[in-house]
């Protein structure tokens, strides 16, 4: 019955389901098919203890403080103060899209909300004064899926509450592979700005980049603020989101652009975004249930040692899976289901927990950026504008390079763990 269960599984990605439909009508199909009632009257069970957990409590507070942030006028200074410090070079506003992108994701913790704000922002602005648009668009969604792996992230605390990871340690795991990643974007626009020679801004005066980055400090502290809070052990990583939001507010009437009547559009976007990432855990829940009661968890593991027990073999597989579902399976999605598989392998092969956690992050977060179900592909080109076609070759360089950096950061196991190891030092 199980493989009657994965083929429709598969029918209804094919035909474009939404994810957490595709995962509940599955999981019901193979109880219906099996007519095992029993494990039917254990499904509300199981959708409770999927988010039975204090530690998913940060995700809705993260979003709601990126809102408020977005809200506050915090996007706009960042994206000011990187086009004054780099905005004069050939292919400034290209660096500022990977920069702004990256202070960002110091905030917000999650790759499509960035994708699609900075659609927003970048794409319309880098087209005035001259860029491809195609380009434009890939350079803002390639640069978005750092944000799930410069702290504070979503999918760390998702890992966090689901491997018994530390959450504050993975924090400081993603700091390095973060920069890796926003360095390597930057590489290819050094190569793009001298084939296509693209255009660049005049240098502000010193008195105005002076002024941004005044400006600018209160949101680049909050980051700081909030791992050494979780650090120094004045609050959870839970605690530390409803600090950011409290920042946030402060920040924002602070800039005098956050307005008490857009509070209630707030709270209704952050309920509503928070809704759909609970709702699409409940679901992975059961199905993640499904699968453990066939087993699926130990063949996998009776596999994988089959055909190695040498750890770089395990983390290619490994990748090469992930990759192959972050296509097909949201990233969410996809980690509540893998990480009780995965989990018990690490020891047999050691594979440090927190780095496997970056690993997997990274993996997932480039199938935002692939066909057929990368989100981020259908966000930016719908708010950007763009045929898939035209974004999808754009995309190309930037997908090549981010999967080389996922192999570098995959194998060189010091780099990433080399802020926590100092810490524990």
């Amino acid at each position: 019955m199980i493989i009657v269960t994965i083929l429709i599984f598969i029918l209804l990605l094919f035909i474009g389901m939404p994810i957490s439909l595709v995962l509940i009508i599955s999981s019901l199909s193979y109880l219906l098919l099996t007519g095992n009632l029993d494990l039917l009257n254990s499904v509300p069970q199981q959708m409770f203890s999927g988010i039975n957990n204090s530690g998913l409590l940060a995700i809705p507070l993260f979003m709601l403080a990126g809102e408020l942030m977005n809200s506050g006028g915090i996007t706009t200074r960042l994206i000011t103060f990187s086009k004054s410090i780099i905005g004069h070079l050939r292919g400034g506003l290209a660096y500022v899209a990977v920069i702004a992108n990256m202070f960002l994701a110091s905030i917000l913790g999650s790759a499509n909300a960035q994708a699609a704000m900075m659609s927003k922002v970048m794409v319309p602005e880098m087209e005035r004064e001259g860029y491809d648009r195609g380009f434009a668009s890939a350079l803002t969604l390639s640069s978005s899926i750092v944000a799930p792996v410069i702290p504070p992230s979503m999918l760390f605390i998702i890992y966090g509450t689901l491997s018994g990871a530390s959450i504050g340690t993975l924090f400081l795991a993603g700091i390095v592979p973060g920069v890796m990643l926003g360095l390597s974007f930057m590489l290819i626009i050094i190569y793009l700005s001298k084939k296509n020679n693209f255009p660049k801004s005049e240098r502000p005066p010193v008195k105005e980049m002076t002024i941004n980055f005044f400006q600018v400090i209160p949101a680049l502290l909050i980051p700081f603020i909030i791992i050494f809070g979780i650090l120094s052990g004045i609050f959870t990583p839970t605690e530390s989101a409803a600090v950011a939001c409290i920042l946030a507010v402060i920040l924002g009437f602070s800039y005098k652009q956050l307005k008490i009547k857009n509070i209630p559009e707030i709270l209704k976007s952050t309920a509503i975004s928070t809704a759909v990432i609970t709702f699409l855990i409940v679901m992975a829940n059961v199905f993640g249930f499904i699968l453990a009661f066939e087993r699926i968890p130990q063949l996998i593991t009776e596999t994988m040692l089959s055909l190695s027990e040498n750890p770089i073999v395990f983390l290619l597989l490994v990748n090469i899976l992930l990759l192959l579902l972050g296509t097909v399976l949201d990233g969410i999605a996809a980690l509540i289901i893998l990480v009780p598989v995965f989990t018990p392998l690490l020891p047999i092969y050691d594979v440090d927990p927190v780095h496997f956690g970056v690993i997997i992050t990274i993996n997932l977060t480039i199938g935002l950026m692939t066909p057929p179900v990368g989100t981020g592909l259908f966000i930016v080109s719908s708010i950007a504008k763009v045929t898939l076609e035209r974004l999808l070759k754009s995309m190309f360089p930037f997908l090549v390079v981010a999967i080389i950096m996922l192999l570098v950061i995959t194998y060189w196991e010091d780099a990433i763990l080399w802020i926590p190891n100092l810490y524990s030092e």
